[in-house]
């Protein structure tokens, strides 16, 4: 070893030449703004298509959107989606979803559900804080569905929206689907596409 890197070598570690040399790294970035959240005082702006908790919707007169056709439970690729269906028996030839359950802690938020359903009665939200000291509490039933459609409304529209299954327009609330009449009396008044 030659005279010069011996001398070199001494002054490196007298001098703390490693602890510098990461230092400049540090003061490099102190002046840089911060690109981390400090959640939960910061929420982050979610885009319309987030893929958040399950929502059922209803009608703006209050019906149910709901006819219990359990397409969303067909199509849901980890089977959380448990559907019970009767007849409406104030509508004939209709029916509706007596119990509906979504298993959370099952779910992988593919969307699948939302898009068989020919009634927009499913939609995503932007709420994600699922924390909980018990699981049971992650098994979402009819009741708390609607609950969270209520108070995530325009939420659940603007993903409907964005991913084209619902426009927003008059001829869009009505039913995507003309469901068949009674031979006795209609139900339901003919849709304008077909009258």
């Amino acid at each position: 070893m030659s005279v010069a890197t011996l001398t070199k070598k001494i002054l490196h570690a007298a001098l703390f030449y490693e602890i510098w040399d990461a230092m400049k790294v540090t003061f490099r970035h102190m002046f840089h703004r911060p690109i981390t959240f400090q959640y939960p005082r910061e929420q982050r702006t979610l885009p319309d298509t987030h893929r958040g908790a399950l929502s059922l919707l209803r009608y703006d007169d209050g019906r149910e959107r709901c006819v219990g056709c359990d397409l969303c439970e067909a199509a849901c690729p980890s089977r959380c989606i448990k559907v019970i269906s009767a007849e409406d028996p104030t509508r004939p030839l209709q029916r509706y979803a007596t119990e509906f359950y979504i298993d959370i802690t099952k779910c992988v938020f593919c969307g699948y559900c939302v898009e068989a359903c020919p009634v927009n009665a499913l939609a995503m939200t932007k709420m994600y804080e699922f924390s909980t000291h018990d699981k049971r509490t992650l098994l979402f039933d009819k009741k708390r569905l609607y609950d969270i459609g209520e108070r995530h409304l325009s939420d659940a529209k603007k993903y409907l929206y964005a991913h084209n299954q619902e426009k927003n327009v008059e001829e869009s609330r009505e039913y995507r689907y003309y469901f068949p009449q009674s031979v006795l009396k209609a139900t339901q008044s003919t849709p304008k596409h077909l009258s």
